[in-house]
């Protein structure tokens, strides 16, 4: 009677150990999982995220290039009137220096 309650015990111990056993490796793979699901999270957010980016500097330069071409068209704009004054000024500087030679 006490070798069969002690044979119940060491099978009892035997069967939590592999319990044990059996839920440490569950937690070990359970953690690997998580693992790769963040990791497989992270490389996909930063993907999105470098898409994002690409797509968002893609705008900016379009809004860039836009800007610059107004600005060089604004540019060019007031050189023109600014040469066509200048022109002007040209004659009547031109007529004024004549007068003054002549009239020396």
């Amino acid at each position: 009677m006490l070798a069969d309650s002690i044979k119940y015990i060491l099978a009892a111990e035997y069967e939590a150990n592999q319990v044990k056993l059996i839920v440490l490796n569950k937690s070990k793979d359970s953690i690997e999982q998580a693992k790769q699901e963040g990791e497989q999270s992270v490389a996909s957010s930063l993907a999105r995220a470098k898409s994002e980016i690409e797509q968002m500097q893609k705008v900016s330069d379009g809004k860039a290039m836009v800007a610059a071409s107004e600005l060089a068209s604004s540019t060019a704009n007031r050189v023109a009137t600014m040469r066509a004054r200048a022109e002007k000024r040209l004659d009547t500087v031109a007529q004024r220096i004549y007068e003054r030679i002549v009239n020396v």
